[in-house]
């Protein structure tokens, strides 16, 4: 009781909920609490009949709560039906003579005036019985968590749909946006206009990949320049129409760009050069078939961009491998189909830190057997694919093995001038090798893969086919003695686990 602080056990649990609402703050505004139930123990109680003024017409009882220690009124009690008056002959304070419809029931909707109550009680009641107001009081760091734990896919489409701040807080976790490649007009058109108001609305993305927008002008872009600055991974794969201003453009606008994919673009050595002054902290980038890149491009990379560790430039004519020489972090290299030279290959395997080297299907090769150099600077190297160098000979093949013990994969596949001599250097040097691919070796015998039987031993598999010059006695005699290797007859065009793995191996590392 406010008056007198006498116990009115009045319970939370017993407030009629269904009016919790819009409701709810007009009711508190006028000082009224309205209960379903009450300890009548605690009030005295004086029963009132209120009538209208025509003669037969419906009356409904109502009940006064006084506090039993003060008698100060807390509030009013009330039926839950009516009765006629006509019907009613007794004396209204005479509650045996009620119906029974209006006996004095513990259960009779109640008002109390919030005057009545002590202010601790009055704020326990907002704090605990609104429960209207607790969704919308919580901190948008506790709306993203439970955004954030939703693992249903529609679950997380219907949260933006429950209100505008529920729809803010949706689209500021959204990290990723991936566009579907379609080919047709009217798709490249929609998407076009739609892209603006995309990066407009997911302001806070990490990931934007528009692979296959072939028409993708430069204007769809100009957001990036002002919203881009969280954007850390980018994929312009096969976007035909951006241009140098484009490039420039989301270069600038996204600083923080830790890998690039421009495969199939219209890229020149100024666009990397913009890229290089722009992105300092780029690690992974993919040039593959941009004609237009030539080594100035790479060196500017290699001198503008400390953290590159992986280059995907596959088909790259114009690219000798002298650009390679400044990136001293770098750790993967594919470099298929492209144009090295003697000189630019022994540049990039002495970078000192690559794992990885594809170099498969050299184009213009005027060295001869010169591909020995990678074992002048490959002792980290571990994974290797010489794929169709068919130039390749023992004395590059025995300087590779040498110069690179840690090799876990090698792909000699079609390097038809390896010979006995050449399987015999890898025999007793390779002793990390686990995976090697002597596909169509024509100079493969059974001396050469004797000399296989009796070293590498740590190989587990062994891809081979096409060997006119092995025996079915040679090749039994192998898998009689080592059982423990696979022997497949599949012929692989890459070999390693991907890009992903070195990156994430790099950073691993790092961080230890």
């Amino acid at each position: 009781c406010g008056s007198c602080g006498y116990p009115l056990n009045l319970n939370s649990s017993n407030r009629i909920t269904s009016s919790i609402g819009s409701k709810y703050q007009k009711t508190i505004k006028k000082g009224v609490i309205t209960f379903l139930s009450i300890d009548v123990s605690r009030f005295t109680q004086v029963d009132e009949v209120k009538c209208l003024p025509y003669s037969w017409v419906l009356y409904r009882m109502k009940t006064k709560l006084l506090c039993r220690n003060c008698g100060v009124l807390i509030g009013y009690g009330y039926s839950d039906s009516s009765a006629l008056c006509g019907f009613d002959s007794r004396d209204s304070s005479d509650s045996s003579s009620l119906p029974t419809t209006h006996k004095k029931y513990t259960d009779l909707t109640t008002s109390y005036k919030c005057a009545a109550l002590t202010p601790a009680f009055l704020a326990y009641m907002e704090v605990v019985v609104d429960r209207s107001s607790v969704i919308s009081d919580l901190p948008d760091d506790c709306l993203v968590a439970i955004f954030q734990h939703l693992n249903c896919r529609t679950d997380r489409e219907a949260f933006g749909l429950t209100c505008q701040r529920w729809l803010q807080i949706q689209n500021a976790t959204r990290l990723h946006l991936k566009l579907q490649s379609y080919y047709d007009s009217s798709a490249a058109e929609n998407y076009i206009k739609q892209l603006p108001r995309l990066l407009s609305r997911f302001h806070s993305l990490y990931s934007l990949s528009l692979a296959g927008c072939t028409l993708l002008p430069d204007s769809a872009l100009k957001h990036l320049y002002s919203c881009g600055s969280k954007l850390q991974t980018l994929c312009l794969d096969c976007c035909f129409y951006i241009t140098a201003n484009g490039f420039s453009l989301v270069f600038l606008g996204c600083p923080n760009l830790t890998s690039v994919s421009l495969y199939r673009c219209n890229v020149t050595d100024a666009v990397l050069e913009i890229l290089s002054h722009s992105c300092l902290a780029l690690e992974n980038v993919n040039l593959s078939y941009c004609v237009l890149v030539t080594d100035h491009g790479i060196s500017a990379l290699s001198s503008g961009c400390p953290k590159l560790q992986a280059v995907t430039a596959s088909y790259c004519k114009g690219i000798r491998g002298h650009g390679f020489k400044d990136c001293q972090q770098l750790i993967y290299l594919e470099a298929d189909s492209c144009s090295f030279t003697t000189d630019g290959l022994l540049e990039t395997a002495s970078t000192g830190c690559l794992e990885y080297l594809n170099i498969s299907n050299l184009r213009c090769w005027n060295g001869g057997d010169g591909l020995g150099s990678i074992g002048l600077g490959g002792s980290c190297l571990r994974f290797l694919n010489l794929r169709m160098c068919r130039f390749v000979g023992n004395e590059s093949v025995t300087a590779i093995a040498k110069g690179c013990p840690l090799l876990k994969e090698w792909c000699l596949a079609l390097c038809h001038e390896v010979k006995a001599l050449g399987w015999e250097a890898i025999a007793v040097n390779c002793q990390n090798l686990e995976i090697l691919h002597v596909n169509r070796c024509r100079n493969l015998c059974d001396r050469g893969l004797r000399a296989l039987q009796n070293g590498c031993g740590s190989l587990r598999v062994l891809y081979m086919h096409g060997c006119q010059k092995l025996t079915i006695v040679g090749l039994e005699s192998f898998k009689c003695l080592r059982g423990e290797v696979e022997v497949k007859a599949e012929e692989l065009m890459s070999i390693g686990r991907g890009i992903e793995h070195f990156l994430l191996r790099s950073t691993s590392t790092r961080l230890s």
